[in-house]
């Protein structure tokens, strides 16, 4: 086995790789951007290497960087992660000329599959049903727009090269097609180096199932049961499971030996993913093939009791398989949810920012929390926004989703915006129990899985005020006499009622509290109604009991603004004070970048008449693009950034003059 390795990663997959290479005694070279260089990958590694600045093409896609440290630090192989240069064909020709091993596929299988164009001829050679649609070598927008119009519509415009949904776009018409493949080919290029796209028929109801398949240098091959990821937004997963629900053993075993056998026709070696669209008849059509190991394999090391990364490490260090295909156990079932910084209120448009407050629900053997993160850690521009993969297990599909939901109800974050609460309405819907799974999930359930807040306002406005009576008190008991006068806060009057109001915002909307502190325990009136409350703050748990119902709830303070989670979903407000003038009060309520990033095109000029929806500016951040559309009809009247400048959230982007005022967008 090898003695030390080099993980050309960051985050989750290289805390993720360091963990099992540490538990067989193998030591490991991480490297970093200058953007983490207290990262946790770094603290975890025996030893790190600084690559170069925060963007990824100067730093963790610096492949000639990486081999240099590896050769460096005597590491005798290169783990790659998944993304970044994980499939790159000359990179892991690159490590094979310099006698370093590289922890996946030989370079000709990744060249035979990276492109999906190419994997599609070969697996049309092998008789793998295909869907309908072009993947040739013409690439002219005459020839694609006349392929798609042969096609069809929905079609899907696909990236030959990469994954993660970048470069990737639903087209309805023929009026969005060339908008479309500019867009989709612009991204393509960014991300992978390969601007080069493929057409399919664009199925309206397919689940996306696929076959977690290894195989060994000695030609042993066996599939790992199946997943299902189905559940996507912008077509990138947001939950996964294993195995797949409703499907029959037959399927399951067709889906399992047609993987098999189409690793094995390119002679491929290592973990490896292979993608199939499920259609309503039980049909089932190839749509790629991944050369390494997914974010989700998670779901099947906990179905198999199997730890995918061991494997990789053997596989390379030309070991056999550990198991062969009748060995191989299923137990239980597993739910994978992407926890994201996110807003999907703004179709999860990502987030940036610092996690000033990060808890995460106690790991146990059915409850697991794959991360890169810490507290205090910020989630930057330049790379994906996820945060961390939260794994749940239990003997059945049923208690497995009671257990994710349990689970996302204890995960809590503050400083920026996430998709918790998001991923604990949608394990906890209906139609995601009833397993109604397709890709188009999130679209048809969107009315119920975006549906307004059911916490109690007024118990949660009350909560509130409990939590910030309870700190003023806390505070005072560190900081001074807690039995002076001048340490209460109950507004004492000689021969008047101890009664203090406070005033909390939702919003820009304001509710009016009256206190009445009795020893202990508060009279808290809101909306006419008095609330009889005990509080008892400890850390970031607020104890009550209002009205004799008792609960706990956990908090979240940032000077006046407070967080409090419960039942799963955050609660957000601040304490307005006087001294506050009217602009600290309220938001930007700017229309401009919705977030930080990167101008990449500027589509209008200055003086320009441009119509409502009419695309304005194309921002990029964490490798995905946005398009910001104008709101109204009206004229450019000023352009305050450049393609290729950095902005950041709230930053107006153009001066929109309509009819009788003007809009900074």
């Amino acid at each position: 086995m090898f003695s030390k390795i080099l993980i050309a990663n960051r985050g989750e997959i290289a805390c993720r790789v360091i963990k099992t290479a540490h538990r067989l005694g193998i030591k490991c070279v991480a490297v970093y951007s200058e953007a983490d260089r207290f990262a946790r990958h770094v603290t975890m590694a025996d030893e790190a290497f600084l690559l170069g600045p925060a963007p990824s093409s100067e730093s963790y896609l610096r492949a000639d960087r990486i081999i240099e440290i590896a050769k460096t630090s005597g590491a005798q192989a290169i783990h790659p992660g998944y993304g970044f240069l994980s499939e790159n064909t000359d990179f892991a020709a690159a490590c094979e000329q310099n006698g370093i091993v590289f922890i996946g596929p030989p370079a000709s299988a990744i060249a035979q599959m990276g492109s999906k164009s190419a994997a599609k001829t070969i697996m049309e050679a092998a008789g793998v049903p295909l869907v309908p649609g072009y993947h040739a070598d013409d690439q002219s927008p005459a020839r694609l727009k006349q392929e798609a119009e042969k096609c069809g519509f929905p079609l899907l415009l696909k990236a030959v090269a990469g994954g993660g949904g970048k470069g990737m776009r639903v087209v309805n018409s023929l009026t969005e097609f060339d908008e479309a493949l500019n867009s989709a080919c612009r991204e393509a290029k960014n991300a992978f180096g390969n601007s080069d796209m493929l057409i399919e028929k664009y199925l309206t109801q397919p689940r996306h199932v696929e076959i977690q398949v290894f195989c060994d240098q000695q030609g042993n091959g066996v599939y790992l049961a199946e997943r299902d990821c189905s559940v996507q937004r912008r077509h990138q997963k947001v939950i996964e499971e294993a195995p797949a629900p409703n499907l029959t053993d037959a399927t399951r075993r067709a889906m399992g030996e047609a993987a098999v056998q189409a690793a094995q026709a390119i002679q491929y070696v290592g973990a490896g993913t292979v993608e199939f669209l499920y259609d309503v008849d039980e049909s089932f059509y190839f749509m790629e093939m991944n050369t390494r190991l997914q974010v989700e394999h998670p779901v099947t090391e906990m179905i198999t009791g199997l730890d995918l990364v061991e494997w990789q490490l053997r596989v390379a260090n030309a070991e056999p398989l550990p198991l062969m295909q009748a060995q191989i156990q299923i137990r239980g079932h597993a739910l994978e949810a992407r926890i994201y910084a996110e807003d999907p209120n703004l179709d999860f448009l990502p987030a940036t920012g610092t996690l000033h407050y990060l808890r995460t629900p106690d790991e146990s053997a059915h409850v697991r929390v794959d991360t890169g993160v810490t507290e205090g850690d910020e989630v930057s521009v330049y790379y994906d926004p996820m945060i961390a993969k939260l794994i749940v297990w239990d003997e059945d599909r049923d208690t497995a989703i009671n257990r994710l939901v349990q689970a996302l109800e204890h995960y809590r974050i503050g400083g920026l915006k996430t998709n918790t609460r998001f991923l604990h309405r949608l394990a906890d819907s209906e139609p995601f129990r009833q397993a109604q799974l397709d890709t188009g999930f999130i679209e048809r359930h969107h009315e119920s899985l975006f549906a307004p807040s059911q916490l109690d306002p007024s118990l949660c406005l009350v909560s509130a005020c409990a939590w910030f009576l309870e700190q003023t008190k806390h505070g005072n008991r560190i900081n001074g006499d807690e039995h002076s006068p001048f340490s209460a806060q109950n507004s004492w009057r000689l021969n008047a009622k101890h009664i203090r109001s406070m005033t909390l915002m939702v919003g820009d909307i304001c509710h009016l509290l009256s206190i009445q502190e009795q020893k202990d325990e508060y009279d808290i009136t809101l909306d006419k109604v008095t609330y009889h409350v005990h509080a008892t703050q400890q850390q970031d748990s607020l104890k009550l009991v209002i009205d004799g119902h008792n609960l706990t709830l956990h908090g979240y303070a940032n000077g006046d603004d407070l967080t409090l989670f419960h039942e799963g979903e955050p609660f957000l407000c601040c304490q307005y004070r006087e001294t506050f003038i009217e602009t600290e009060q309220a938001g930007s309520g700017s229309l401009a970048a919705p977030m930080n990033g990167v101008v990449v095109a500027v589509m209008v000029e200055k003086g320009q008449a441009v119509e409502a929806g009419q695309t304005l500016v194309i921002m990029e951040a964490m490798k995905m693009e946005h398009s910001i559309h104008a709101s109204s009809d009206g004229v450019v009247s000023d352009i305050f950034f450049r393609d290729g400048e950095l902005v950041k959230e709230g930053d107006a982007l153009i001066a929109l003059q309509c009819e009788e005022k003007e809009t900074s967008v």
